[in-house]
């Protein structure tokens, strides 16, 4: 009869301890079902026409690892378009961008993001003009209050890697979550698809 009860109570403290850790699952897979439903969106400001390395192109590099990003997260994309135009050879360009900077001009941007709310991760993406983003990106980072988010910085470049793109992200929102950013070089973009996703798993996505 004794021998009879130690073999009950020990099955019914393995049934609990396999109950306790189907529950523990359980918990771990809700965590990671919100986090899959949790929204994200990427911002960008892309240039297609003359870029120094890539020669004329009609898709600009920011804009395909945007789409690298979107296909391989299922985010949603805000392009910044600029009221301006940099339809323009690439050195006439790299004065443009000189003065818009040290005059720290802000352009209208075309069309408009709505709702913003619904986002808890933004990318935030452009190519590399005088150290940092392009000015129309800092009328972006005016317009829309992006504190509280989670935000993740990547830069499309030929030599300037991040710049001070992080720091001035960081600036603009200093009550986000910045991650480290991304940076790759404009002329690896058509064939560096493995590149960001190899930076994306590392995030977690």
């Amino acid at each position: 009869m004794n021998r009879f009860k130690s073999f009950f109570v020990a099955v019914m403290a393995l049934l609990s301890m396999s109950c306790s850790a189907n529950a523990n699952q359980s918990s771990i897979n809700n965590e990671t079902d919100m986090d899959k439903n949790s929204k994200s969106l990427v911002v960008f400001f892309s240039h297609a026409g003359e870029n120094y390395s890539v020669g004329n192109i009609k898709v600009g590099n920011t804009k395909i690892v945007a789409d690298y990003i979107s296909e391989m997260t299922g985010a949603d994309q805000f392009e910044i378009v600029a009221d301006k135009d940099y339809d323009m050879p690439y050195m006439e360009l790299i004065e443009v961008a000189k003065q818009e900077a040290h005059d720290g001009e802000l352009p209208p941007m075309v069309g408009k993001l709505e709702d913003v709310d619904q986002y808890d991760t933004i990318f935030i993406g452009g190519p590399v003009w005088w150290g940092t983003y392009p000015q129309v990106m800092f009328s972006f980072f005016r317009d829309y209050d992006l504190n509280g988010k989670t935000i993740i910085p990547f830069t499309t470049h030929e030599g300037s890697g991040l710049a001070s793109c992080v720091e001035d992200v960081k600036r603009a929102y200093p009550n986000a979550d910045v991650k480290p950013g991304f940076a790759i070089y404009g002329h690896d973009v058509r064939s560096g698809r493995n590149k960001v996703e190899k930076w994306l798993k590392g995030l977690g996505f």
